[in-house]
């Protein structure tokens, strides 16, 4: 029996009526029970695929309790790394039959949205925090992990009951960069600055590296907000003679992250100097930014996409085991040399 023009959507009645089974047995097929015999559950099967049956992802949701779907609240979509990680990501969740469900932070901050909430609305299950969050976000997130299982990816605050976080170990990546620099000659090195937890440990990590080889007194740090305008100001300030008084220009510079050392670059083209003759640059995060050919940045991998897979396999185990103790994972940076770092002039 075909199923005539005009007729409406086949059901799991239908189904079951073509199959010789009942509704509640269709059911277990569907939600891949084994408990149903090979010989129904090829009977089943036959008769939804020729039928045409699509189960109502609503309906099925009802019956198994689960929407099979993840919430991912980004800081700010922007952020180039965040591909990565959450291709990273994605790549676990699907293997798993998880689809993701994105918000942006930045842009719920200025509309005044609250997107945890509506992740809760929505019935996730379960939560991935992605980057630095601000004070309301954080609030919002404490509230939701009473809730839901839930991770922070990227950051290593807040730091929470039953809440696993996976980060980069920001802080030797620093390091890795900075000492680079000093092995190149370079004494008078300047860093621009990030905001939140990444931010401090990146900063610490580059002040730790000067001070152990003697070069406290020729640091400069230079505050920004992690966007290329950010890096570009900071640059300006740096090596344009307004930084501290009778401070000489430095001959290298660390970035918070790529987008930053962009920022940078286009300063110091503007002030007429050319990128690793006259200064040196390192960024972080490794992006495709810093494959551009024209750009060729050296910088730190912060193995996005690992921290994006280990942070789902964190939030399956969470689902699986929702009262197991928070769990802290750090992925370990590399260094990545291309073109954009030279000994001093």
């Amino acid at each position: 029996m075909e199923r005539s023009k005009g007729a409406g959507a086949p059901t799991i009645r239908g189904v079951a009526e073509r199959a010789g089974v009942s509704k509640s047995l269709v059911s277990l097929v569907l939600q891949g029970s084994p408990r149903v015999s090979d010989a129904k559950r090829r009977a089943v099967l036959d008769a939804i695929e020729e039928l045409g049956y699509r189960p109502n992802a609503a309906a099925r949701s009802l019956v198994a309790r689960r929407t099979h779907t993840v919430g991912v609240l980004l800081d700010d979509m922007r952020n180039p790394w965040f591909v990565e990680l959450l291709d990273g990501l994605n790549s676990v969740l699907h293997t798993h039959g998880l689809r993701m469900l994105m918000a942006d932070g930045r842009l719920g901050r200025r509309t005044g949205e609250d997107a945890t909430r509506a992740f809760l609305e929505l019935q996730v299950d379960g939560l991935v925090a992605v980057g630095t969050l601000s004070d309301a976000d954080t609030a919002a997130l404490a509230e939701a992990a009473e809730r839901l299982p839930t991770v922070v990816a990227g950051s290593h605050d807040p730091r929470l009951p039953k809440v696993d976080t996976v980060a980069n170990d920001d802080e030797h990546g620093a390091r890795l960069a900075t000492e680079h620099l000093i092995g190149l000659g370079h004494r008078r090195i300047a860093h621009i600055a990030g905001r939140g937890s990444v931010g401090e440990l990146r900063r610490r990590g580059f002040e730790a590296a000067m001070h152990e080889h003697g070069l406290r007194a020729d640091a400069t740090v230079e505050p920004a907000d992690g966007t290329e305008e950010g890096g570009y100001r900071a640059a300006v300030r740096m090596l344009g003679g307004q930084s501290a008084a009778g401070r000489e220009r430095p001959t290298a510079v660390f970035a918070f992250n790529d987008i930053s050392a962009v920022g940078a670059l286009s300063a110091a083209q503007e002030l007429g100097l050319e990128v690793p003759r006259d200064l040196s640059l390192i960024g972080c995060d490794n992006t495709y930014l810093a494959r551009i050919r024209h750009l060729w940045l050296t910088t730190v991998d912060n193995a996005g996409y690992d921290v994006g897979r280990r942070a789902a396999q964190c939030l399956l185990d969470r689902i699986a085991h929702p009262e197991r103790p928070a769990d802290r994972r750090l992925a370990v940076p590399s260094l990545e040399i291309r073109g954009s770092a030279a000994p001093p002039p």
